[in-house]
């Protein structure tokens, strides 16, 4: 399916790295949900620049099954049609800056339990949600977004981290089940990116070191992550399924 006939979903599509792959899919002429938790305003300031036959902005908390329906629910009835492409890009609260963040001796259960629930739950919910009309379509693409931190784990974000390892596992075993289906599932995982909310509480100089370690000598922007993103749901990847891409500059070699 050409990426103008799709209608896609993004969670957490109300700023930061959301909000650029929300826009890049609009650019491609395709139908976007711009789901947000809490963004409001910027999450409607951006559809209202596309216009409603191009996009709605719609609130669910993507941990909360309940609002996931209704989302889905409402995204039909806007578009005329089910969503076709998941997006799961919705992030549980999390600051990238590592002197910040929990070492070995201190972390609890309860962080890598909100990690868990947030990137996997989430995920869970909106996958769900949506397999009743992509089974009968025959259709569905499912892209997750992921880190490149399980192969670098230069931080120490052992929540964050965990729980987008346990991501790729469900991406790579959705993959095997659904793909009788019509549905691909893949994963797009970035390194730190230049710059989006979560990440403007990173030093300048952790961003000049990456920068300096990549083959590209520059860290990733958002906008150039959101292209791989929509390389994963269109016809060229009609073929791809279960895959990680790592989209960082050449930083990590999978």
């Amino acid at each position: 399916m050409q990426l103008e006939h799709q209608i896609v979903l993004v969670t957490g599509a109300g700023r930061g790295l959301g909000a650029a792959i929300a826009s890049a899919f609009a650019r491609a002429s395709a139908k976007v949900v711009f789901n947000y938790r809490r963004s409001r305003a910027p999450a409607e300031a951006a559809v209202a620049k596309l216009g409603p036959e191009r996009a709605v902005a719609l609130q669910a908390n993507v941990t909360r099954r309940h609002e996931v329906d209704a989302m889905f629910e409402a995204a039909a009835r806007h578009f005329g049609g089910p969503v076709t492409t998941i997006i799961n890009n919705a992030l549980p609260d999390f600051s990238f800056n590592g002197d910040a963040r929990s070492k070995a001796d201190g972390i609890g259960w309860n962080e890598f339990a909100a990690q868990l629930e947030g990137a996997l739950g989430g995920a869970l919910n909106t996958v769900q949600a949506a397999l009743p009309a992509m089974r009968q379509a025959r259709f569905g693409r499912i892209v997750n977004i992921g880190s490149n931190l399980f192969q670098n784990p230069v931080v120490p974000y052992h929540d964050y981290t965990a729980a987008k390892a346990a991501l790729l596992s469900l991406t790579r075993t959705l993959s095997a089940e659904l793909g009788p289906d019509g549905i691909t599932v893949n994963m797009v995982s970035g390194g730190l990116l230049r710059t989006t909310d979560a990440s403007r509480a990173t030093p300048e100089a952790v961003f000049d070191l990456i920068a300096a370690s990549t083959p590209l000598r520059r860290v990733t922007t958002p906008e150039e992550f959101a292209d791989a993103v929509l390389f994963f749901a269109s016809p060229w990847s009609r073929a791809v399924t279960g895959q990680n891409l790592v989209v960082d500059g050449g930083l990590v070699k999978d």
